[in-house]
This record gives structure tokens, sequence and C-alpha cells, in this order.
């Protein structure tokens, strides 16, 4: 009796396996975190929902911790996500460079990362989900000169420094102004609407001949829509919020780069239950972009 009891535990245990990936145990369910940069964006809060809805359905626990645009508080969120004994990390970084030390410190333990809309510079994570955002900026970039004619003067409203975003839509920018059009200044305005205002406003006073202006996303456009007061001016925005569509829809708004936030993030779950289970996944997801122009 006692040999046929331990033949069934061992069944047991091969039919049903106890532990998932990162250390959690089959009956709590799998867990995965999800640190994301700001939730005061609505391109970031579409993301989120994508992932939470895909989430729900694949039966998976999803754990939201929101940075507030701060690299020090993000790598904070990091450290309770490793704590926790989530199965994966997805994360959605402040800064490339600031959260490797985070995603390594996970990888130590056991935890795989997700890079989701922006990479982890200097560390192999498990996957990067993102838009191409070299050639959505380039896009941009090239209608903003249809727009504006060549050698028209212009400004650039950068995303935080040090984000691959930033740097990525930045390189899209000047492979197509660089010799096109005459960049009076570019500036960070931290993704943010009420600092698009604000560097937009200081712009105009020292630049008042410019025609157009590219900003690294569509907060910061429709800040500096907002300091233009209904100026002839072009703005370019990137990520096709909700508020930034309509506003190319009544003309305020020149163009916006479209993205798929919802899809990044239910990508990034899906691509998340693979790791869990041990299946294969590819380091590099990309997500479509295209453009939508003013009627």
């Amino acid at each position: 009796m006692k040999k046929l009891l331990a033949g069934i535990v061992a069944l047991m245990l091969i039919a049903s396996p106890v532990a998932f990936a990162g250390g959690r145990r089959a009956a709590d369910g799998p867990v995965v975190g999800f640190s994301v940069s700001t939730l005061n964006n609505p391109f970031f809060v579409t993301m989120v929902e994508g992932a939470q809805a895909r989430a729900a359905e694949l039966g998976i626990q999803l754990v939201v911790l929101d940075a507030g645009d701060d690299a020090a508080r993000q790598a904070s969120d990091m450290e309770d996500l490793i704590a926790r004994r989530v199965n994966v990390i997805i994360v959605n970084p402040v800064d490339s460079d600031a959260i490797t030390p985070s995603a390594i410190a996970a990888m130590n333990a056991n935890i795989q990362v997700i890079a989701v809309d922006r990479l982890v510079n200097g560390v192999n994570v498990a996957a990067s989900i993102a838009s191409d955002n070299v050639a959505g900026a380039r896009m941009a970039t090239e209608y903003l000169l249809q727009r504006v004619g060549q050698g028209a003067e212009v400004a650039e409203l950068q995303g935080i420094l040090g984000a691959s975003a930033t740097i990525d839509r930045g390189e899209g920018f000047h492979q197509v102004a660089t010799g096109n059009l005459n960049v009076v200044t570019s500036q960070t305005a931290n993704f943010n609407r009420a600092a698009g205002l604000n560097v937009t406003e200081n712009i105009l006073q020292g630049n008042p001949n410019i025609r157009g202006i590219f900003a690294h996303n569509d907060e910061m456009a429709l800040g500096a829509i907002e300091a233009l007061g209904g100026r002839d001016i072009v703005v370019v925005g990137f990520d096709a919020t909700d508020d930034a569509l309509i506003a190319v829809q009544d003309g305020r708004m020149a163009a916006t780069v479209a993205q798929q936030p919802d899809l990044m993030g239910s990508v990034a779950v899906e691509t998340a239950q693979s790791i869990i289970y041990g299946h294969p996944v590819q380091p590099n997801i990309p997500v479509n972009v295209s453009l939508v122009t003013t009627p």
C-alpha cells in the first residue's frame, strides 16, 4: 500500500508542476508585475488597460505599480516586485539606463524581464516590445517638412532625457530635419503637457519665426498648441492619444504617429505567459506605427 501511494504522489507531481518561473507556487496562479513609467499619461493608461484585459483572459494576476516618471521610485517599485517573487516583470522604463541595475537584480532573482515601449539598456532582457520609434519620427518629420517647406524654422520638444523613446524619436527627427529644416532649438518638456506649454512659450519668445514644432509625444504637442494661442504653426505629435486624435480631426494638430499601446500591453502579458510556461519568445517584438493627418 505504501508503495502504491508513493507511486500516485510521484505521478501527481509529474502531471502538475508545483512552481512557475520566478518561484511562485502553482496554487497561487502566475503573478506578473508591471512597472509603468507613469499613469499620468493617456498612452500608458491605455497600455496598462490592454495588459489588464489580457491578463484577466489568461488567468494571470497583474500587479501594476506607477513610477510617476521618477526613476528612483521605479527602482523601489522593482525592488518591491522582486520581493513579492512575481514570475515575470514587465517594465516600461522612466529612464532606459537607470532601470538597468533593477533589471539585473530581477534576473539574478530568477525573474525574467520584459521591456515595453522603451528599452532597457546594457542588458539582454527576455523580450523588448516597442514601436519603431525611429521610423515613426522620420515619418512625422517628413510630413512636417512637406507642410512647412524647405529651410523653415522648427523646434523639437524632446521627451525625458535618457528614455529610449526620446533617443529614437530624436534620431528619426534629425535624420530628416538635418539639411532640410532649420532646427532652432531642441528642448526637453519631459513628455508632459504642462511642461510642453511652458517650454513652447519660452521658445516662441526667442524664436518668433518658427513655422513648425515636432513633439516627441502628444501630451507635449497638446501643451504646445495651448501656448500657440491660434498662431499658424504646424504641430506634429506622437502616440495618437484620444485628445490628440480630436486635435488632428479639428485641425489644431497637423499629425500624430499612431502606436497601439493596448496591443503592446496585451502582447507583453502574452509574452510573460510564454516565459512562465517555458515557451521560447522573440527577443525583439515590433508593433507597427502609422501617420494620422488632418483631413
